[in-house]
């Protein structure tokens, strides 16, 4: 009984010297990762793709729940005109005025015209989202339309510090009412 007792004990000691030992070489493993720039760098351009790619399936799924044949930049802007208008079409240095709604991709709206008024904006000089500045320029006044902005286009990975949570795909429903 005290061989066997024995032998038992040898084992478990000897998994355990064994688990430990390859722990460690993990770790020094993972340290050394850690340190590798390269490495580093490759695991976040793997990230970033993942976190790409989950937002565009995100946005594809979307598009197809509400049956839109939308247009795609090649910045990943999608939009769609629902309504054409007869007016001057959009330049930089001009001022856009539009009214509009702000919606996550979840639907929830966020931020309208009716509450906050109506936006206006210097075309190309900032101040708004790349994304619905990009989107303007395919427009004139009259227009309606669905606007969908990936987060790199609209807040990125802060989101607004307000309503938009961080790495937020926002949608814009808006109507082009005038230039200046």
């Amino acid at each position: 009984m005290i061989p066997k007792l024995f032998a038992y004990q040898l084992m478990i000691f000897a998994v355990l010297f064994v688990s430990c030992n390859t722990d460690n070489k993990s770790d020094k493993n993972n340290d050394s990762n850690q340190n590798n720039p390269q490495l580093k760098k490759e695991s976040l351009i793997k990230t970033n793709r993942y976190l790409v790619n989950s937002e565009n399936t995100e946005i594809n799924n979307y598009i197809r729940r509400h049956n839109l044949d939308v247009v795609e930049t090649g910045s990943g802007l999608r939009y769609k005109i629902t309504k054409h208008g007869e007016g001057e079409m959009a330049q930089k240095g001009k001022v856009a005025t539009l009214n509009y709604k702000v919606k996550l991709i979840t639907g929830d709206v966020i931020y309208t015209s009716d509450k906050t008024g109506h936006k206006e904006f210097e075309i190309g000089h900032g101040g708004v989202e790349s994304g619905l500045e990009e989107a303007i320029l395919h427009m004139k006044v009259g227009d309606h339309a669905i606007i969908i902005i990936p987060s790199h286009l609209a807040f990125g990975l802060l989101g607004d510090n307000k309503n938009i949570p961080p790495r937020s795909t926002i949608i814009y429903e808006i109507e082009f009412t005038n230039i200046n």
